[in-house]
């Protein structure tokens, strides 16, 4: 039954609310009762039998069938005093599992049934106390009632709107991420085709030797021609990732590890305080595809710094030993920002996908000193020992 598949509150306000329909229905029954003109008697084990059934029928419906079941009550709540309880509770239930108006003509019918029946069977004075009382517990049922339901669908509303804000938030991380892949994948197009195309030459020139053995010219002919065929693939798998407005221009080379001086000089064109502190002994040898990572990571700090932190001096640590270890600090201004920075976090999730591409590791947030630190490591290995530091 649908009784038992409902949650242990539901189960708990329905218990409560059928406790009250048979309270309300002694209480009524008991003053009927009392009142009752001389020589009038009321079958009280009769009237409790009847009122205990629609108790019954009211923890049994109320939820799933609320406007039948209190139509039902407005005819049957005369059989006996006890159900005028009853009645009343399922006015309750009608408010607040239905919109107004669906409850106010309900209401309204079963109030009118009321004063038609007091006014043909009761004295003046019972009539008007009666029906002031009838009256005054149906206005506020029906007012409590519109009121549970109004606050139940705010917080229903309240819980959609965050779990979309949550959802959007999770479409937008992921399409920062899927755009920072496309992004990689297009360097990956442009540093693969370099270096491939540079194995095609070499073995065209071995191809095309004079005095190269025919086994060797042959091996030769074979690598370009699979170097070909690769730089064929290549251009169909990653080059739909290109956008259409390009017009098929190439793009400029990729950054490297020795671009990030350059990189920072602009920055500080632009009013940015900048202390770059460099102990990388020779940039040249760090694999370019590191070099490119570790470019983009400064570049996204740097920004990260302009828009979270305007006019605060920015301190950039290269490190090369093992691993390439890139560090941006910077102090974050007191109090809140004028304008509110965008929450989206969308640059970190590249920088995550960026790192994580390369088996290396990222840290970011605040510090104990009331800093923001961004922190990447990078595997890498280099030739010489490391050098001393260099500040610029």
């Amino acid at each position: 039954m649908d009784l038992f598949r409902r949650s242990w509150r539901d189960r708990l306000g329905d218990a409560g609310l059928t406790a009250a329909a048979a309270a309300l229905g002694v209480l009524l029954l008991m003053g009927t009762k009392e009142d009752l003109p001389p020589g009038e008697t009321i079958a009280v084990p009769r009237d409790l039998a009847i009122g205990t059934v629609t108790c019954v029928f009211l923890l049994l419906l109320r939820r799933r069938y609320p406007v039948g079941f209190a139509v039902t009550m407005v005819f049957a709540q005369w059989t006996a005093t006890m159900a005028l309880g009853t009645a009343a509770i399922a006015m309750y239930s009608l408010a607040m599992l239905r919109p107004w108006r669906t409850t106010l003509p309900i209401a309204g019918a079963n109030l009118a049934l009321i004063t038609t029946l007091f006014w043909m069977t009761s004295p003046w004075h019972q009539f008007r106390q009666g029906i002031v009382t009838f009256a005054l517990m149906y206005a506020v049922l029906i007012t409590v009632g519109m009121l549970v339901r109004s606050r139940r669908q705010l917080i229903a509303s309240l819980e959609e709107r965050a779990r979309a804000a949550e959802t959007e938030q999770r479409l937008r991380v992921e399409e920062a991420r899927l755009l920072e892949r496309e992004r990689i994948a297009r360097e990956m197009h442009d540093v693969l085709a370099h270096r491939i195309s540079l194995l095609a030459v070499h073995a065209g020139a071995l191809e095309f030797r004079p005095d190269a053995p025919p086994e060797q010219r042959e091996a030769a002919g074979v690598i370009r021609q699979s170097a070909y065929e690769a730089m064929e693939d290549l251009r169909d798998v990653i080059g739909v990732l290109r956008d259409d407005s390009a017009g098929g221009a190439p793009e400029r080379p990729q950054p490297t590890l020795a671009d990030v001086p350059g990189l920072v000089r602009e920055s500080r064109r632009a009013g940015t305080r900048i202390t770059l502190e460099e102990n990388v002994p020779d940039p040249g040898l760090v694999p370019s595809r590191v070099g490119r990572h570790a470019y983009r990571i400064v570049q996204e700090g740097l920004t990260n710094a302009r828009k979270h932190a305007p006019g605060e001096p920015v301190r950039v640590r290269l490190d090369a030993g093992t691993g390439l270890d890139i560090e941006i600090v910077n102090p974050l201004p007191p109090g809140p920002p004028a304008l509110p920075p965008p929450v989206s976090g969308a640059g970190l999730v590249g920088l995550a996908e960026r790192v994580a591409l390369l088996g290396g590791t990222l840290e970011h947030g605040r510090t104990g000193d009331g800093r923001f630190r961004l922190r990447a490591r990078l595997p890498l290995v280099i030739a010489h020992a490391r050098g001393g530091g260099r500040e610029r």
